[in-house]
């Protein structure tokens, strides 16, 4: 079981930049799969992000590629959202989901969740 914590969400200007962090606890971090939603308010949870359990592979969708990087440290149990050019489209809580054998899109597929991290971009 793994237990995830989202940090580094707040309010920025439109083009800003913010990072996000989603530590986890246990020894066993690096065997899990790990992916960012997001939900906006009277939007269903939609996929954001994933990276593999060693990190080399990772997967965005149309709408926030090459402005959002996905990374993770291991020996930190940590891994991170940088986010680029944020515009008003991408205000919502964002959160970090786990899994060990599924890695994608699918918001059903993952096992252990944190409570989410609000961003919220000013126009």
């Amino acid at each position: 079981q793994v237990q995830l914590v989202e940090s580094g969400g707040g309010l920025v200007q439109a083009g800003g930049s913010l990072r996000l962090s989603c530590a986890a606890s246990g020894r066993t971090f690096s065997r899990y799969n790990i992916g960012w939603f997001r939900q906006a308010p009277g939007k269903e949870r939609e996929f954001a992000a994933a990276i593999s359990r060693i990190g080399g592979d990772t997967y965005y969708p149309d709408s926030v590629k090459d402005r959002f990087t996905i990374s993770r440290d291991n020996a930190k149990n940590t891994v991170y959202l940088k986010m680029n050019s944020l515009n008003s489209e991408d205000t919502a809580v964002y959160y970090c989901a786990a899994s060990r054998t599924y890695l994608g899109h699918s918001t059903e597929s993952y096992d252990y969740w944190g409570q989410g991290t609000q961003v919220t971009v000013s126009s």
